[in-house]
């Protein structure tokens, strides 16, 4: 009995390349917030600046894994690894918990992104898992 990979189809490696390209965003608006780059402060309004500086520590610590454990989720995707998926859990377990505090204290300026977010954290989810169940990764 082998562990080896089958073939993925074609498609999985563009699902694969948009997944970095999404979660190397996400690090980007991370390092921007954390950092509050000139480019990150200029894409903001002073009402948005002064709510993410409010902001609690743990909620910045929860945007860090959700973007770092979905990067390393996504380029584990293109390097055929099963343990992306372990890592996109971790990354949709994050992403629930940051979404969720930003929605419970009625937060729904860009709503629309908001739920992008979550919505493609389980896609990503669902897709390692689908991924391993068909053998292409191992």
């Amino acid at each position: 009995m082998t562990n080896a990979s089958l073939k993925p189809p074609f498609w999985y490696w563009i699902v694969s390349i948009i997944a970095l390209l999404w979660n190397a965003m996400g690090v980007y608006q991370y390092i921007g917030q954390a950092y509050k780059t000139d480019a990150w402060r200029a894409s903001m309004t002073d009402e948005q600046m002064e709510l993410i500086s409010n902001f609690p520590a743990w909620l910045t610590a929860a945007f860090a894994m959700a973007v770092f454990s979905g990067l390393l989720g996504s380029i584990d995707l293109l390097l055929q690894k099963k343990w992306s998926y372990s890592l996109l859990v971790i990354s949709l377990f994050a992403v629930i918990i940051q979404m969720g505090y930003i929605l419970s204290r009625g937060h729904f300026d860009g709503i629309a992104m908001t739920i992008s977010i979550i919505l493609f954290a389980f896609f990503l989810v669902w897709f390692s898992r689908k991924s391993i169940s068909k053998k292409w990764i191992s």
